[in-house]
C-alpha cells in the first residue's frame, strides 16, 4: 500500500494538480484549434465540405508517409469501411487479437464474418507473428490462391493487428505471414498516430491502415478517424463510398453502388489540422513524460513497460504491469478513490458474450496481461 501511495504522490507531482481530478488522457488546445473552427464557421462550410477536410488528409498523409489519406467519422467506421474494401464479406474469417477495443471485433462482425483471436505476445502488446504462423500452418488450407480454415470452411480473408497503446507490434513479420497464406492486412492503428516502426509509421504496412482521433486519443478532432492507404486508386474508392458512393455532378443526385456517409464534417478537420500542428511537441512531451515515468517505477520496483524493440512509440497511454489479478485490483481501487483516473486493460474479446462461441488459438499471453496492467494518467503535459 505504501509503495502504491509513492506512485499517487508521483502522478500529482508529474501533473501538478493537488485536486482529486487528474484524467487518464485529457485533449490539450494550444495551437490554431480557435482560429480554425472561426474560419470554419464565418465559411458556413461546417459540414463534410470545406477546405480542413482535404487540409487534414494531406497532413496525415504527409506526416505518416501514406500515398493517401481518407478522412472518417470516427475510428470505428472507418475500420469497417477498411474490412470491406478489402473485400470481407458474409461468412468469412477475420484473425485479430483478443487484447483490443471493442471496436476491432465490432467491425469484423458488421461484416457479418466471424473473428479468430491469436494471442499476443509480452513484449509488445500485440499480435503475436509466431503464434499466428503457427495457427495458419496447422489449421488452414490455401486453394486456388484461397486461405481457408480447415475446422469451418470459411474463407480466411483478413487479418486486423492492433498497435497497442501506441505500441507498435511486429508488423513487418506480421505481414510477411499474410502474404504467404493471401490474407489482407489491415493495421488497426487507432492508438499509434505517431508511432514508428523500423522507421516507418504505423498504418503504412498493410493494404489499409486505420487512425483515431477520437477526444481521448494523442491528437483529436473530437470524433473522428482516417484511412491510410498506399494504393491512391483504393483510397479514391473508399472516398466515393464515404459519400454515399455520389456521382459527381453540378445538381443531380446520382448513386453507382451503396455507400456511407462517413465523411468527417470540416468542422471536425479544422480542429484536425490544428492539431497536427501540435502533434510534433506533444510526441516529445509524452516521451519525456514516459522517461520520468520509467525511472521512477525502477525505483519502487513496479514494472513500466516500455517501446518494443525497433520502435519509437508515442506512449499513448502508459502501462504498468502488476504483479497478480489483485494487486491490480487493489491499485485501481486505491488510484480511483484519490480522483487519479487508472483503468485496466479492456476485457479479452473472446470472453465477451458476443464473440465466446469465436475460435481462438492459445491465449496464455492475453489471459496474464489482462489480470495485470494498468493504464496511468498519460495527459501531454504543457
Amino acid at each position: 500500500m505504501a509503495k502504491y501511495q509513492l506512485v499517487f504522490d508521483k502522478i500529482r507531482e508529474l501533473y501538478n494538480e493537488p485536486r482529486d481530478n487528474i484524467s487518464l488522457h485529457s485533449p490539450v488546445f494550444i495551437g490554431n484549434e480557435k482560429k480554425y473552427l472561426a474560419e470554419c464557421i464565418d465559411s458556413t462550410y461546417v459540414s463534410s465540405v470545406g477546405k480542413f477536410v482535404d487540409l487534414f488528409e494531406g497532413k496525415v498523409a504527409a506526416y505518416t508517409g501514406a500515398n493517401k489519406a481518407v478522412v472518417c467519422v470516427n475510428g470505428t467506421s472507418a475500420l469497417y469501411l477498411a474490412l470491406k474494401l478489402a473485400g470481407v464479406e458474409t461468412s468469412d474469417e477475420v484473425i485479430t487479437q483478443p487484447l483490443t477495443f471493442i471496436a476491432t471485433a465490432n467491425a469484423i462482425s458488421y461484416c457479418c464474418a466471424k473473428a479468430i483471436f491469436i494471442d499476443v505476445e509480452k513484449t509488445t502488446l500485440g499480435l503475436d507473428p509466431i503464434a499466428l504462423e503457427a495457427f495458419l500452418s496447422t489449421e488452414s488450407i490455401i486453394r486456388d490462391g484461397v486461405c481457408y480454415n480447415k475446422t469451418t470452411g470459411r474463407r480466411i480473408k483478413a487479418c486486423v493487428p492492433m498497435h497497442t497503446f501506441g505500441h507498435p507490434c511486429r508488423i513487418d513479420e506480421i505481414s510477411i505471414v499474410c502474404e504467404k497464406y493471401s490474407i489482407e492486412l489491415i493495421e488497426d492503428a487507432a492508438e499509434s498516430i505517431g508511432s514508428f516502426y523500423k522507421g516507418r509509421h504505423t498504418g503504412t504496412f498493410g493494404k489499409i491502415g486505420v487512425l483515431s482521433f477520437n477526444g481521448n486519443k494523442t491528437i483529436t478532432t473530437g470524433g473522428g478517424g482516417m484511412l491510410l492507404f498506399n494504393d491512391e486508386n483504393l483510397a479514391k474508392k473508399a472516398k466515393h463510398l464515404s459519400t454515399q458512393a455520389k456521382v459527381p455532378h453540378k445538381w443531380e443526385f446520382v448513386h453507382d453502388e451503396i455507400g456511407f456517409n462517413y465523411r468527417m464534417p470540416n468542422i471536425n478537420a479544422a480542429l484536425g489540422v490544428a492539431q497536427m500542428e501540435s502533434l510534433p511537441l506533444f510526441i516529445r512531451k509524452k516521451r519525456e513524460l514516459s522517461e520520468e515515468y520509467n525511472k521512477f517505477f525502477k525505483k519502487v520496483n513496479i514494472d513500466f513497460f516500455q517501446e518494443p524493440k525497433y520502435s519509437y512509440s508515442n506512449y499513448w497511454l502508459n502501462v504498468i504491469i502488476l504483479g497478480s489479478e489483485i494487486e491490480r485490483d487493489l491499485f485501481l481501487t486505491e488510484s480511483n478513490s484519490q480522483g487519479i483516473m487508472t483503468r485496466p486493460v479492456w476485457r479479452l474479446m473472446n470472453k465477451l458474450p458476443m464473440f465466446i462461441g469465436c475460435q481462438s488459438g492459445e491465449l496464455s499471453n492475453s489471459n496474464w496481461l489482462e489480470k495485470r496492467i494498468v493504464n496511468i494518467p498519460s495527459s501531454v503535459r504543457i
